[in-house]
């Protein structure tokens, strides 16, 4: 299934569901990197180690096509907490040292580490600055479904494809400010983990868990 029928579907499922409460829509984009991850695996094309054992540095490149951005869906169930759905297109970039120690001409993720979780939000609605701002903190548990780009540096197969890899979490905490009864803009951090179990073309494979740290900045629709 692809990326796009998948999320059609979820949305599809969901709406019945959220259709009769206060529902808040919210989209973002910001500032994303990850730390370095520990690498292991098999990988038979492999011109340095065909047992993989490195550790990656990552470029997230946010700005560049195609960007990081998110959308989120909280159905407020009464004042104060909300539960609903949100979708992450974060990235990762392999950088020029590892490729070059790992044996790697393309390693990364980047149509997407591609983040689904269902999450719980609780918003402090004694606003702050005159009830205009309410701060809210949040997390999810879902899964990860990246697009893979690996190939080595040696030869072999290309494998570039949507997998799903593993299981994923997500924290956030930041404060929304009210343009009016309808649209707010928001700011705020956000923590992700997921759990790379990769399929290689050749017969490989490839694991490591991957953290990303985000500044977002965005616009919520409430109705």
């Amino acid at each position: 299934m692809t990326k796009a029928k998948l999320l059609a579907t979820l949305a599809f499922v969901a709406l019945p569901t959220f259709a009769a409460a206060e529902f808040e829509i919210s989209g973002y984009t910001g500032i994303q990197e990850a730390p370095h991850a520990k690498v292991t695996g098999n990988d038979p094309d492999n011109g340095v180690s065909t047992n993989l054992n490195f550790t990656a540095g990552w470029e997230g490149k946010p700005f560049a096509m195609p960007p990081y951005y998110g959308f989120r869906g909280t159905w407020w169930r009464n004042e104060n907490l909300g539960f609903g759905v949100e979708y992450t297109h974060a990235k990762v970039y392999a950088d020029a040292d590892t490729l070059q120690t790992a044996g790697y001409s393309r390693f990364e993720l980047t149509d997407g580490i591609n983040i689904l979780t269902a999450n719980a939000t609780y918003r402090w609605n004694d606003k702050w600055a005159s009830g205009a701002v309410t701060p809210y903190v949040g997390g999810g548990l879902g899964f990860t479904f990246p697009h893979v780009d690996i190939e080595a540096s040696a030869g072999g197969p290309h494998t570039w494809e949507y997998q799903i890899t593993g299981a994923a979490a997500r924290l956030y905490a930041g404060a929304k400010y009210d343009i009016n009864d309808t649209w707010a803009v928001f700011g705020e951090y956000q923590f992700t983990y997921s759990k790379q179990d990769i399929d290689l073309d050749n017969g490989g494979n490839v694991q490591f868990d991957l953290i990303t740290n985000a500044l977002n900045v965005g616009l919520s629709y409430t109705f």
